[in-house]
């Protein structure tokens, strides 16, 4: 038996198969070759699994997001079927023994660049399309990255770390837990991992290897430990305490539906965070009442271009029909840091953390921006969306975002789209300079949302995401809790409501310091909603 110890970041107890999450390097470098048609059924096979991968994407984008987002994948799947694009592959390894990698990223790049030298904007943004099919295909040749899900029903990921655009191609339907050997409690594998409710352990610091591929795992997420081949003992305790878990799950139903309030009657609202529509299932499910925290940059991060208007609309829009009249809170895009995209060609930066990011892209590139705010209003015709900015340091940046909206709704005014009229703006409290001039930012804007995991790092001067620095990361630091206190005094004082959907809101430790403070709202991954309502309705503010 192998015993890893690391940070639980999801309690509860989870066992099953561990999968090794591979991530393989793709190289197209020449290599010549023996057999030619040996070298073309590789292509092939590796097409065809490419292809199956995006009819799968397709039929998910499609639950998730909508027609108009999945077309994407069907367009890709008729372009990996295009004669052309296969002869010219086969050709080449036939013609000149070359390797299948190497055929298939020339033609790429041929492609890719007739499709740039033409007329039609249209057909000049296949060009990205084309070179990111043949970069699936690559990847195949090359091993084929991620979680070989066709070995087992279910299973418990272990990996170094995932990315954001990693996280997003999961099947998490059949994900167990994860363990992972890098990583924070704030990082994105995290972030999924409390979102499904499901045990995870991060910073084991022991990487895991092929050799315990398949093998039995418990990982306890109470108490931060991993079991690797476990003990037929370990197997006993940890199934009994897997019931003991499960026992507790059913007395929290206790308060399924019961009013978010205190014994002596103080009221506060406990919604959700989510990063796509593909969350919509677990708000539900777990009686959130309402989303504090929608993270569109998904949007973005799924795509290998801009998603268009439409796109993003119809996200937003099945996101606010889902929820009935409650309160959905759209964050606007949030890339940058340690959210990269390709294709926004950001500056490589030393400390990305303190550079271009969020609110930044969005006020230098306008355009983009008007573009979500487009999306974004047409879809609060369609239920109760409220919109904030992120990463805001200053009054004259919430005034420059609120003229970009105000000419964004002149324009649907004249071409007669409906728009809630009345679609509150906020923004999120996440900077030190934010929480300092929070008296008069709060009369720019209806509600502020602290972003608690932002604020600790920049108040504290610690990245986050540097494990090694986790002796030092405080997150209830004094300075960070008086931040949050002045926030929500000051708030108070303009009118506006005040919400938390950093982490801490999360932290039960904390829960009545802050329904002292005078926090309107909790958004908080949405398993951790009915413990927060049992812990609220616990507390009684008079003693």
């Amino acid at each position: 038996m192998l015993t890893l110890k690391g940070k639980s970041v999801f309690p509860g107890i989870t066992i099953g198969p561990l999968a090794l999450f591979h991530r393989n390097t793709i190289s197209t470098a020449q290599r010549p070759i023996q057999d030619a048609e040996a070298e073309v059924a590789r292509f092939q096979d590796a097409r065809k699994v490419a292809i199956e991968q995006l009819k799968d994407l397709y039929e998910k984008a499609l639950e998730k997001v909508g027609e108009e987002q999945a077309a994407v994948f069907e367009v890709h799947q008729m372009m990996l079927d295009d004669d052309d694009y296969i002869d010219s592959i086969e050709g080449q390894i036939r013609d000149e023994m070359l390797n299948a990698e190497a055929a298939v990223d020339r033609t790429a790049q041929q492609f890719a660049e007739m499709f740039r030298s033409m007329d039609d904007a249209y057909m000049q943004a296949r060009a990205a399309d084309v070179l990111d099919i043949s970069r699936r295909v690559e990847q195949q040749l090359c091993g084929g990255p991620g979680v070989d899900f066709s070995k087992y029903d279910h299973v418990i990921i272990a990996a170094d770390d995932l990315a954001p655009s990693e996280t997003l191609q999961l099947d998490t339907d059949k994900i167990l837990g994860f363990v992972t050997s890098a990583g924070s409690t704030n990082s994105h594998t995290a972030i999924l991992a409390r979102t499904l409710g499901i045990a995870a352990v991060v910073s084991t610091d022991t990487p895991l290897h092929t050799d315990v591929d398949g093998m039995m795992a418990i990982i306890d997420g109470l108490t931060g430990t991993v079991y690797i081949n476990p003990d037929e003992e370990t197997l006993q305790s940890m199934e009994a305490k897997q019931r003991e878990e499960a026992d507790r799950k059913r007395r929290l139903e206790e308060v399924r539906g019961a009013a978010s309030e205190t014994k002596d009657g103080r009221r506060v609202k406990i919604f959700a965070n989510i990063g796509n529509p593909g969350n919509i299932p677990q708000v539900l499910d777990n009686d959130a009442e309402g989303i504090g925290l929608f993270r569109s940059e998904f949007l973005y991060l799924e795509n290998s271009d801009y998603p268009t208007e439409d796109q993003q609309f119809e996200a937003y829009k099945k996101t606010a029909e889902a929820l009935g009249g409650k309160t959905v809170v759209i964050r606007t895009l949030d890339i940058g840091a340690d959210k990269q995209v390709d294709y926004f060609q950001l500056d490589k930066e030393e400390n990305p953390a303190m550079g271009m990011r969020a609110i930044r892209i969005c006020l230098t590139r306008p355009e983009l921006f008007k573009t979500q705010l487009r999306a974004l209003l047409r879809a609060s015709a369609f239920g109760k969306i409220a919109v904030m900015f992120p990463m805001i340091i200053s009054a004259d940046e919430v005034k420059r975002c609120k003229a970009i909206l105000a000419d964004v709704r002149a324009e649907l005014d004249a071409e007669g789209v409906a728009y809630d009229k009345d679609m509150e703006v906020g923004i999120m409290v996440e900077t030190p300079a934010a929480a300092i001039m929070s008296d008069e930012l709060a009369k720019e804007v209806d509600f502020f949302s602290i972003g608690s995991n932002d604020l600790t790092q920049y108040t504290l001067a610690i990245d986050r995401q540097q494990t090694k620095l986790d002796a030092f990361f405080d997150a209830h630091h004094p300075a960070v809790l008086r931040l949050i206190q002045q926030t929500v005094e000051n708030g108070h004082k303009a009118g506006i409501w005040v919400g938390i959907c950093g982490e801490l809101g999360a932290d039960l430790t904390l829960t009545e310091a802050f329904l002292r403070m005078g926090v309107d709202e909790l958004s908080v991954s949405p398993p951790l909603v009915l413990p927060l309502r049992e812990k609220v309705r616990s507390l009684d503010l008079r003693k």
